[in-house]
């Protein structure tokens, strides 16, 4: 039976497996901007710098209990200590014992001492973790952030006289505006595909393959207008295997077959829908033709589901120079962090293998002297609130707001807090239940929600900057970030 050209080119499309390539298509970004000749639009001409740079992100889906991450470690003064810590968590069994914590001196909060949750350090026959990390430099908090349309007080949260994010402590939105780079309204775009978008042709002309990669499938992060965001499998695929077209092997009838598809691929391209999938058709065969060798990475990651993820990264990354890439965007993800209950072991057990993970990483990237090149930041659904959800063995968290995001690298001023100043003075927020910072109120519903001083716009404009996002093109990528004062949080060198 005969088959219709358009027809066979879907099925041929199908039978090569590299649909992944277009994981923005699902809301046809990529058709429309493809249909407006993406190559007439405005796009840098110029170099961006020399050098490689590349952004990682981590996203601890669920939402990670930042309160149990991060804890005051010190026993006085005016700015919330471990006994108000202790207060707050201590009686339903959510408190971490003081002597557990691994301690960090904060020079930005005047050398107090806090603590890092115990499974970020080392593991005995494992991985060192992110805490020795703190005190060589490498490694920073951005705290007390979250999605905000703009600064908000208790009081103007409380009398809704400012916006507020739509539908705030629900995980969907929450992570799409995470994802989004803004909360002012829903955006089919990420952060990281808009970034693409401005600075492929400027930083990665002649790429072989896309800027932005998921390990974790298509993203809301890795989606953009003219981008062609890469999604493939973890390390358990070998690189030279992610894509692997299928039916076009060495035997005649396989290459007959090739030949056919790309002839008809050749026709009516002046249809913008035809020219759109056969654009991702071939950059998906020059993708598949640059990975089809690589050089294995050296350092031993753990084989959990985030350390299979980041090996594939380091893999990507040490095959650079082949790549013809400037400039690279990462997407990882490990899922679990939503502890409404069982939360002392789930979390232990979920940050453990995180910061096991990305250590593993950074030390990959300083045997390949890359370790300047590339930071790693985290990203995650919201906070959790101070007061616990149930008691004893099942004790758990709900959904919160803001949150403390860690940021890991050469490039990262590290071993100390960033942020804007909350009611301490701090960028570090008043733990105290009711209290200034927490957005609840009243005896019936107080649960220790603290509402963000500094924005995800704030945080991811600081981390684009650094990568070479130029200062105009800001608000072309973070199109609310006029509603704040600072567009840089300080925290990268």
């Amino acid at each position: 039976m005969k088959k219709s050209r358009r027809r066979f080119i879907k099925q041929a499309g199908c039978a090569l497996g590299m649909a992944t390539l277009a994981t923005q298509v699902h809301h046809f970004g990529l058709i429309n901007a493809l249909a407006q000749k993406v190559d007439d639009r405005r796009r840098k001409s110029g170099s961006l710098g020399t050098g490689y740079k590349a952004l990682v992100c981590v996203f601890l889906g669920g939402g990670n209990d930042g309160n149990n991450m991060i804890v005051p470690n010190h026993n006085s003064g005016s700015i919330s200590n471990y006994s108000v810590y202790s207060a707050a968590r201590s009686p339903q069994g959510l408190a971490i014992p003081q002597g557990q914590l691994l301690p960090i001196s904060v020079p930005r909060m005047g050398g107090l001492s806090y603590g890092l949750h115990p499974s970020m350090g080392p593991v005995v026959g494992g991985n060192n973790g992110l805490h020795e990390l703190w005190g060589q430099g490498k490694l920073a908090f951005a705290t007390n952030i979250g999605t905000l349309v703009s600064p908000m007080t208790k009081a103007q949260y409380q009398n809704n006289s400012v916006s507020k994010p739509y539908q705030l402590f629900s995980h969907l939105d929450q992570v799409y505006q995470f994802q989004a780079g803004r909360s002012d309204t829903f955006s089919f775009t990420g952060w990281g595909g808009r970034v693409s978008d401005e600075m492929t042709s400027g930083s990665n002309p002649n790429g072989l393959v896309p800027m932005i990669t998921s390990i974790d499938g298509s993203q809301l992060f890795t989606s953009g207008q003219s981008t062609q965001a890469l999604a493939i499998a973890d390390s358990n695929t070998p690189l030279n295997e992610v894509l692997n077209p299928i039916g076009f092997e060495d035997d005649p009838i396989s290459q007959a077959r090739l030949q056919a598809f790309n002839e008809i691929r050749a026709i009516d391209r002046e249809n913008n829908y035809v020219e759109a999938a056969s654009a991702i058709t071939d950059s998906a065969l020059e993708a598949n033709d640059a990975l089809a060798s690589y050089q294995e990475v050296t350092v031993t990651f753990p084989n959990t589901a985030i350390g299979r993820q980041l090996k594939q990264v380091a893999r990507i990354i040490k095959k650079q120079p082949d790549l013809n890439v400037d400039r690279q965007i990462f997407y990882v993800e490990r899922g679990g962090f939503d502890t409404h209950n069982n939360q002392v072991g789930g979390q232990a057990n979920n940050l453990g293998e995180v910061s096991q993970a990305v250590r593993a990483f950074y030390d990959e990237m300083v045997v390949q002297g890359r370790s300047s090149d590339v930071t790693t930041f985290m990203m995650t659904d919201f906070g959790r609130t101070m007061n616990p959800a149930g008691a004893g063995g099942s004790v758990g968290s709900d959904h919160g707001w803001s949150n403390h995001l860690f940021v890991l690298g050469d490039a990262v001023d590290g071993g100390d807090f960033y942020g804007i100043n909350t009611s301490n003075g701090t960028p570090f927020p008043n733990l105290t239940i009711d209290g200034p910072d927490d957005a609840t109120n009243n005896s019936a519903n107080a649960r220790g929600r603290w509402i963000p001083t500094a924005s995800v716009e704030q945080y991811a404009a600081t981390l684009a900057r650094w990568y070479g996002l130029e200062e105009q093109d800001l608000p072309v990528v973070f199109p609310n970030i006029g509603s704040f004062s600072s567009t840089d949080l300080g925290f990268m060198l």
